[in-house]
């Protein structure tokens, strides 16, 4: 195998691959529904390509390389397929004129080619995107878990929508969701790494949501990589901890793993944008567009974050593979296993 995927022992999907298709629009209406009721959003229309450059795209963990291309029409200025939208919604919520309270949400398609293809990663990636306007004062732990206990009861919410509708699959996720620190993590499982302590804390809660993606711990090693100009996780917020940001993860029980579905955070201010960017030694992003608004005070304080669409429906639906859910490119001995496991790829 040129890829390695996981294959649980007598697969058998529940739902075949018309009544996939069909439970996907559900999920998809029904999800997005009660998202922008319960945080006050409204739809908006997101761009597929920005212009490179500028500083909008986000290079997520800083290795992974955008799709390019050059605009005909424009004396071949180039153009970037979107890695994610964390940087245009704030600046969408800006020239939108919204106020604390209010916020956006829109479809985010992507295409990572840099991405290890396995059982829940494409070179596809769809997503909703959202951002909400916040004051200086929500710019806080308290606030952040409440944001997180929202977008948590929606996902909840939804998982039961899916057991009313179809008797096969059964509720799964726990009342609440447990906050645990990186650095708390680190100190429960110092001899493990960041991935297998995510699944030993979720196998024993359910679902957490892991604050501090992106600072260092007191071994010197950050978690999980993230790109120094959207997600704050530089402020302090006591007892010797950083970050207003973090990771709704939940136990798959058909990977039996643990299972990341959302990616969210209180976005940098100035101070935590301009030091960041020193930690990273990116300080000359400083010139690009996105930050020149930022730190002329052009953009709105805001949260937000990414909701993978096929990630969810591949966990309500109890698939083992994200082909299952949508359709992409996969290795040739990968769809050769899955076709020999009972794994339909659309």
């Amino acid at each position: 195998m040129s890829t390695d995927i996981y294959i649980p022992a007598r697969y058998a999907p529940l739902l075949k691959a018309k009544e996939t298709e069909i439970a996907i629009q559900l999920i998809k209406d029904f999800f997005q529904t009660n998202l922008a009721m319960e945080l006050n959003l409204i739809r908006v229309t997101a761009p597929l390509f920005v212009k490179a450059g500028t500083g909008i795209n986000d290079d997520l963990n800083g290795v992974e390389r955008p799709v390019g291309f050059p605009v005909g029409g424009m004396e071949d200025v180039r153009a970037e397929i979107v890695q994610s939208l964390a940087k245009w919604k704030r600046m969408a919520l800006a020239d939108l004129g919204l106020r604390p309270g209010e916020g956006i949400y829109t479809d985010m398609n992507a295409i990572r080619p840099d991405e290890t293809l396995d059982n829940i990663h494409s070179l596809y990636v769809d997503q909703w995107d959202w951002e909400r306007v916040i004051t200086a004062a929500d710019r806080t732990i308290p606030f952040l878990k409440k944001i997180v206990r929202t977008v948590y009861d929606v996902i909840r919410r939804t998982e039961r929508y899916v057991a009313y509708r179809y008797e096969t699959i059964l509720p799964l996720l726990p009342n609440d969701i447990t906050f645990i620190h990186t650095m708390e993590l680190e100190a429960a499982y110092p001899t493990k790494t960041p991935r297998e302590r995510e699944y030993l804390a979720v196998k024993k809660h359910g679902a957490i949501f892991v604050i501090g993606i992106g600072g260092p711990l007191k071994s010197g090693e950050i978690h999980d990589g993230r790109a120094p100009d959207y997600d704050d996780w530089s402020t302090p917020t006591g007892e010797g901890q950083c970050g207003l940001n973090g990771d709704i993860v939940v136990y798959n029980p058909t990977l039996d793993s643990a299972f990341e579905l959302s990616s969210m955070g209180i976005r940098v201010d100035k101070e935590a944008l301009l030091l960041q960017l020193k930690i990273r030694d990116k300080e000359e992003r400083k010139e690009l567009l996105f930050h020149r608004r930022l730190l002329n005070d052009e953009l709105p304080l805001s949260i937000g974050g990414g909701i993978g669409q096929s990630r969810l429906c591949m966990y309500y639906l109890r698939k083992a593979h994200i082909g299952e859910i949508q359709s992409s490119l996969w290795p040739d001995d990968m769809m050769a296993e899955c076709r020999a496991h009972n794994i339909e790829l659309l």
